[in-house]
Order: structure tokens, then sequence, then C-alpha cells
């Protein structure tokens, strides 16, 4: 009997072991992963990869925070997620506003964060499904724990799609303005922030009338966070 039940226990243990060390190599990979990405720019995304195997060309230009204009950062945060300071990457308060919101919308938005738009654009695959969604959240926890938010908003500005194949604010200001990204103004931050919920359909140098009233919605709303002023108090 303590031969049979040593038989039946050893191949269930093994299993048990197996699933151990594979879960806690998938977290020390990604931990190394992360961390490494705090400080070396990151050389391209999941999303760019996507566009240059769909035959797309890319056009990107990692360009560091100190040389992007400071309403470039303020218009994201304005236009995508005005609580990014104050959260740790998941924002309940938004994801239940925008539940709410999209039951009277055509065009439902979504509520995620700029931090869970860098994992997103940095990390993963378009599409939806629950295990996205949970790899989506673990690596954003990660993230916020391991990067100041700085190195949040500065690997956004740099890969988020700001048109079609064009990849991060230095990319856009000089395709779209031709001018680096240090010297946007107000209204070419905030144009650019307003194409990004759909950056293949609206461009930013030829602004539909929803784009230039969302233009100046995000304006606004810079104004409201207190301009420059906001980003200085929040340790940019």
């Amino acid at each position: 009997m303590p031969g049979a039940f040593q038989t039946t226990r050893r191949p269930r243990w093994s299993v048990l072991s197996l699933l151990w060390k594979t879960a806690a190599s998938i977290v020390l990979v990604t931990v190394a992963i992360v961390l490494l990405l705090r400080w070396v720019p990151p050389p391209t995304s999941a999303f760019m990869l996507q566009q240059r195997l769909s035959g797309i060309v890319v056009d990107h230009r990692w360009t560091p925070m100190d040389r992007i204009s400071p309403h470039a950062a303020l218009a994201v945060i304005a236009s995508e997620d005005q609580n990014f300071f104050d959260h740790w990457g998941l924002d309940l308060k938004a994801i239940v506003d925008a539940i709410e919101d999209n039951r009277s919308r055509r065009r439902p938005r979504g509520g995620s964060t700029i931090s869970q738009q860098v994992v997103k654009n940095l990390f993963l695959w378009s599409g939806r499904s629950y295990l996205r969604k949970g790899i989506e959240v673990y690596l954003t926890l990660l993230m916020e724990l391991l990067w100041p938010k700085a190195r949040i908003l500065e690997v956004y500005l740099n890969i988020a799609e700001m048109g079609n194949g064009v990849f991060g604010v230095e990319a856009a200001a000089q395709r779209f303005f031709h001018k680096p990204a240090d010297r946007l103004n107000r209204r070419e931050a905030a144009t650019l922030a307003a194409v990004l919920p759909s950056p293949k359909r609206m461009a930013a140098d030829r602004p539909s009338d929803y784009v230039i009233r969302r233009t100046w919605q995000i304006i606004e709303q810079m104004h409201a966070l207190g301009g420059s002023g906001y980003l200085k108090q929040n340790g940019r």
C-alpha cells in the first residue's frame, strides 16, 4: 500500500513542481525585461512589429523627455488619463465611467490608463481576451512598481501611434508639423493627442471637424489641470 500511495502521489507533485518552476521563471523574465526598459530605450514595440509584418512602413524616432515639449506631455495626460499621477496603473473609476458613458455613445471609449496603453503597445497583441487582459494587468502593476511616472510618460510619448505607421511624438512632429518635438506648441500638441484614439482614420495635418473640436477641448482641459505648473508640481 505505501508503494502504491507513493506511485500515485509522485506524478502529481512533479506536475505541481513543474508549474511552480514555470511560473517563477516567467515572473523572473518579465521582471528582468521591465526593469531593463526602465533605463534602455525600447528599440521597437509589439504594435510596431505588427505594422511591419502587415507591410506598413514604420516611422519611429526615440527622443528623451528633455527634448519633448511639455505641451505634448500635458496634452496626452489631459486627453487620455487625467488621474495619471494619482493611480497605480489601473483607474477603476475611469473604467466604470467608460462603461456608463458607452451606453449612450456610438463610438465606445476605453477606460485604459496611459500605463495600460504603454503595456499594450509595448508587449501585447491586438484583440480582446481574458488571457490578454490578465497579462496586461500583471505587466501594468509590475511596470508601475519598477518605473517612475516620468519614465512611463516618456515611453508612452515615444511609442504611441499618432498617425498611420507614425509612432512617437518626434516622428509625428516631424511628419505633420515639420519641426522637432521640443518645438511643438500647445495647439499642435493637443492636435496630436486628439488623433490618439484612431490614428489610422484621423490625421493631425488634415484635421477633421471632430479633431478640431477635440483639440480645443483638450486645450481647455490642459488649462484646467494647471498648464505647465501641473507637470512641475508632479515632478516633470
